[in-house]
């Protein structure tokens, strides 16, 4: 028996529906695993089974890649508009791992990231699909993609900072760095580390380029319930000019 999010996204969404979803269960399965490591403090980069997972999802990704070029109305077009999503779906650690090259712990958790760019865009695409229009669902895209990217960020800083930078004792001090970082008010805390401080900059540019946004749907919103009441009282005046007639 169908279940009405299948009958939704089969009826509306097609293939590329399915292909987004299943993207995206992957894409929670790694931001899980991820979390789970970072807050046991659990050395995942000599965990074979991670490994193993991290490159069937990122193959699964790059099948996912061929599948919809070839579906692809436009080829060319598509592969402009997706080529990024064909270098982040490549299993990097995978390869470092296979070639015996050695990074840094921290580098190597950062590369961790790099597959979810992928199901982020998915992310963005199915709560956009629950909206009920246009501006709404790029609103809701946008959002989505702002707290995801303040979530990974955090995680990033705690892993980076805290043994170097004392004002980071625990994740909720990364996290409040990173929400402060992203409404450019700032906080108390500074980067100790070279990537700590180019995360502080990113998350400062981001939110400078996402809060404008916000602020624009806010100003729409208003502007559609004063034409709504417009509308509602031309149509009462309508209505009442008759009734005035008749007397």
């Amino acid at each position: 028996m169908k279940s009405a999010l299948s009958d939704f996204i089969l009826g509306k969404k097609g293939i590329y529906g399915i292909l987004h979803i299943i993207i995206l269960l992957m894409s929670l399965f790694l931001v899980i695993s991820i979390s789970i490591d970072t807050f046991k403090g659990i050395p995942f980069y000599t965990q074979s089974s991670y490994m193993k997972i991290q490159l069937w999802i990122c193959l699964w990704f790059l099948f996912d890649f061929v599948l919809e070029f070839f579906l692809a109305k436009h080829k060319w077009r598509y592969i402009r508009t997706h080529f990024i999503f064909l270098l982040v779906a490549i299993p990097y650690q995978n390869i470092i791992a296979y070639y015996g090259w050695t990074f840094s712990p921290e580098v190597t958790y950062l590369l961790r990231f790099i597959p979810l760019l992928r199901g982020g865009y998915a992310l963005a695409i199915v709560v956009g699909w629950l909206t009920y229009n246009r501006a709404s669902s790029l609103f809701v895209s946008y959002l989505t993609m702002l707290l995801a990217t303040v979530y990974f960020a955090s995680l990033a800083f705690f892993v980076l900072e805290h043994k170097v930078n004392s004002l980071v004792t625990d994740y909720g001090d990364a996290l409040w760095w990173a929400f402060m970082d992203v409404t450019t008010v700032g906080s108390n805390i500074v980067a100790m580390t070279t990537t700590g401080r180019v995360l502080s900059v990113l998350l400062a540019a981001l939110g400078m380029m996402m809060f404008p946004i916000f602020t624009v749907y806010i100003t729409n919103l208003i502007q559609q319930s004063n034409e709504k009441k417009k509308q509602y009282y031309a149509e009462e005046e309508e209505k009442k000019a008759p009734a005035q007639g008749t007397t």
